[in-house]
This record gives C-alpha cells, sequence and structure tokens, in this order.
C-alpha cells in the first residue's frame, strides 16, 4: 500500500487530535507503517527522524526489544483485569517501584490511563482531602469549617484537555472556546525566564517572580486545596522554563500557609530534565505527583498519582461515613500498560541512563550554540533532554511573528522533506529526542532545523 492510498483511506473516516482537519487538504498525512529506534517509517519506505519522542513519550526508541518481550510474555499470561477489589503483580511492583523512585513521602500510588485523568484524579483527591478533613474537625469539635474549592496555577501553564485539567491551565484558546464550563482558578504569573530584564539571571528572575505566588497564598490560604505546577519547564506553554528556587520558594509558602502543592511530571518526568523527576532538582517532595507519557516507555496510556500518606490517610474510614475515594477508570492499572512501565525501569536501572543523557544533553547544547547568533532567534534555552529555539521578527525587541503567518509550520514541513520529525509549538522550534539518540543524529536535528528556520524567516 502507498501513502497516497492510506491517506484516502484515514481522511474518510478519522479526525485527528490537535489538527485542524482543512489543512491537510494542502498538508499530507505521512502514514507510519512501522518503527524503530529514533527512527518512524512511512508506507513509501520514507524514514524520519523522531526528535519529538511521538509527542513527548518515546524515551528508549521505537520497538525497543525490552519492552516489546515484558509486553509479550505478560500478554500471554494476563491482559487485564478490574483493579477495583483485585490485584495483579505487574501493578503491585510498578508501585513499589515508583514509590521507591519518586521524591521521599510519596508512598502511595493511585493508578489512571493517561496524564488528564491524572490531573483530574489529582484535582478531586486535593479537594476532597480538605473535605474529610474538614468532617473530622467539625465531628470532633462542632463547629463548622469551611470548605477549600480554589486551585491556584501558573499563567500560560498547560495541565491537560478534559474540563478540569483545562480549568487549571493556561491557554487562551481553550479558556475562550470552554470558559463557560469551567471552574474559576486563581492564575499567577509565571516565573518564565524568558522575560527576565537584561542581565537578570534565572535564579534572580525566579525569585523576584514568586513575589506574586507569596501574595495569593497569604490572602486566599483558607480558600485554597491546592497549588498545582509543570516543574521547571511549561512544556506545551512553548517549552518555556525557570529556576529550580521556585520550587523551593513553593514548597516551603505552601508549607507555613497549609496548602497542599501538586507536581504535574506528565512530561517532564522521567529523566526528561536530567534527573528522574524535576522537583529532585530543588530538592522537594510535592504532596501530591502526576506521572504518565513516558511511565510506559511511549507503548501504552497509563499515569500514576502518587501521594503521601496524610492524603491516603484522609480517606481511610468505615465506609458507612463516606470518606472513600471512589475515583476509578476501566483501564486503571491496566496488566499490558504496568508490564511496559517496569520493563522501562528495568532500562533506566541497567543502562546508566540518566548520565548518558547528561552526555547527550552537552552535546545538544553543543551543536545548538550557532543558533544564539542567529537574527531570528530570541533565545535557546534547555533543560536536561529539552531544548527550545524561539523564533521572532525582531531580536533586539524580541517582537514574535504574528501566530496568523504559522512560521513553525513552515519550519516542519521543511524538516519533513530532510526525513526530520520537527513539531512546533507556534514559532517555538524544540528538540525532545528519545533517549538513544546518538550525537551525530542530533547534529542532523541541529543542521536541519537551523536551515528550516533560516527559510522560514527569510
Amino acid at each position: 500500500m502507498a501513502n497516497s492510498d492510506f491517506i484516502n483511506r484515514d481522511l474518510s473516516v478519522l479526525w485527528h487530535p490537535c489538527s485542524q482537519m482543512k489543512d491537510h487538504e494542502s498538508l499530507a498525512l505521512i502514514p507510519i507503517k512501522k518503527g524503530e529506534g529514533v527512527w518512524l517509517e512511512d508506507y513509501d519506505g520514507r524514514r524520519y527522524l523522531d526528535a519529538i519522542s511521538s509527542w513527548w513519550v518515546n524515551l528508549f526508541g521505537h520497538a525497543n526489544p525490552i519492552i516489546n518481550e515484558a509486553i509479550k510474555q505478560q500478554l500471554d499470561q494476563l491482559e487485564h483485569t478490574l483493579l477495583a477489589g483485585f490485584t495483579h503483580e505487574p501493578a503491585v511492583s510498578l508501585a513499589e517501584r515508583l514509590v521507591e523512585k519518586t521524591p521521599p513521602g510519596l508512598n502511595k500510588c493511585f493508578f489512571a490511563d493517561n496524564g488528564s485523568s491524572a490531573v483530574e484524579a489529582a484535582l478531586k483527591m486535593s479537594f476532597h482531602y480538605w473535605l474529610n478533613k474538614n468532617k473530622g474537625l467539625n465531628k470532633n469539635s462542632g463547629s463548622s469549617a469551611g470548605t477549600r474549592t480554589k486551585f491556584v496555577s501558573l499563567s500560560n501553564s498547560y495541565h491537560g484537555e478534559t474540563l478540569g485539567a483545562l480549568a487549571v491551565g493556561d491557554v487562551a484558546l481553550y479558556k475562550q472556546t470552554y470558559g463557560p464550563l469551567l471552574m474559576d482558578v486563581i492564575t499567577v504569573a509565571s516565573p518564565d525566564c524568558y522575560f527576565r530584564e537584561e542581565g537578570e539571571s534565572w535564579e534572580d528572575h525566579s525569585i523576584k517572580m514568586f513575589s506574586h505566588m507569596e501574595q495569593v497564598l497569604s490572602e486566599h490560604s483558607r480558600d485554597i486545596c491546592a497549588v498545582i505546577i509543570e516543574p521547571l519547564v511549561q512544556c506545551a506553554g512553548n517549552m518555556r522554563m525557570y529556576h529550580p528556587v521556585y520550587l523551593k520558594m513553593l514548597r516551603d509558602a505552601c508549607d507555613r500557609h497549609d496548602i497542599l502543592l501538586i507536581a504535574d511530571e506528565i512530561a517532564v518526568g522521567f529523566g526528561r530534565t536530567g534527573k528522574m523527576f524535576a522537583c529532585e532538582h530543588g530538592d522537594i517532595s510535592p504532596d501530591i505527583m502526576c506521572l504518565s507519557k513516558g511511565i510506559t516507555g511511549g507503548y501504552m496510556p497509563l499515569s500514576a498519582v502518587m501521594c503521601s500518606d496524610e492524603i491516603y490517610q484522609a480517606f481511610y474510614d468505615d465506609y458507612v461515613n463516606m470518606s472513600a475515594f471512589l475515583h476509578s477508570h476501566s483501564y486503571t492499572g491496566n496488566t499490558l500498560a504496568c508490564a511496559a512501565a517496569n520493563a522501562t525501569l528495568d532500562i533506566f536501572e541497567h543502562d546508566n541512563v540518566l548520565d548518558k543523557n547528561i552526555e547527550l544533553a552537552k552535546t545538544m547544547k553543543a551543536e545548538t550554540e550557532i543558533f544564539w547568533d542567529h537574527p531570528h532567534v530570541a533565545e535557546v534555552r534547555q533543560t536536561g533532554m529539552i531544548l527550545a529555539l524561539e523564533m521572532v521578527k525582531d531580536k533586539k525587541n524580541r517582537l514574535p511573528y504574528p501566530w496568523q503567518e504559522r512560521r513553525g509550520i513552515d519550519v516542519y514541513k521543511f524538516a519533513l522533506d530532510q526525513g526530520v520529525l520537527l513539531r512546533p509549538l507556534g514559532n517555538v522550534i524544540y528538540f525532545m529526542p528519545p533517549y538513544v539518540i546518538t550525537a551525530e543524529q542530533i547534529r542532523t536535528i541541529s543542521e536541519v532545523a537551523y536551515q528550516g528556520i533560516s527559510n522560514a524567516t527569510a
């Protein structure tokens, strides 16, 4: 079957995610037949270097033999069972390992089946925690403590596309479209270091920006269930980045004001930032941590909500007191997905992945030094294995190109012609490759991105 035949079949029945389908009247779909390592191959035999890990999920390459074998073995034994009243070895082993690897104090694991679902569970869990806690206070004291209903999030944030997740995000397009359906949240100015003053360091800027958060927490502490953040990198928010000192200050402030802290590590977890989890850069433990994407190496949908014993105990009660967290998904803790996740953790443990990533990150930095001198690249920013290039119309004043011009798509088209997958975020071109990429392949991505940006900004 040729690409063209497959495309016609697709367009007659499929509605693709995050797409204006009319674009495909002129921008051809890429039908993928198979993958191997960092490569994807279409039905015409053309190969594409997957520089974005197929939407940030693939850690150890396509068709990884270790993960393949783990799924095959599990498939012959058990494909799935409910996790309510039942359990199985892959889920228990994975939960044990996640408790061991995540920051101290996250001793309980609640499984869901995608990133947005993990965020929804975390929001409900944090609201319900205060409900149960106040219920206990009321019963013991005879008082009627107020219910906390507010969440705090950062501007330019993204936490998923279900309604609760959309509400705590700050994507203007979504807020404008679905605003009437979304709960009201408190949005605090992001510590995003792209907007720091000339000569101001990332650390100084992040410290300065924390004053906005401190003021909100001080004024609304009795109403706030939790603060939710993406540690260090606001991935869907144009890969904007900030300093770990903000995490330390936020953890301290949440403790002082008795507010829960939710870390959304769905995109930045599992080695993306140079450590296993981004919170480690700030040496903090959140009260709740959301994990997904790379958890299965990019193979299957799975997510986990890690939480503290204190939160877990707030729900542990006699059934008749109606304190249980009655939240579920049909495929919670899917057996095959847990097997893939355990194999992914095996690779981390046996292949010295984090140390190798440090060297790969150095290569990414070295190969993109040339972009600092590009007349239409305002910033080259990097956190571990995430690197972003911000295209602008006016470099001196950091004036962006109008979004309607879609110059990022021009880079995307050029890169595909050169055999590289670089899906942009507006005017931002980014690298988030699988960890099995080589130095030579990083050099290829950089060269293609440079020429693509030069053509798009000519």
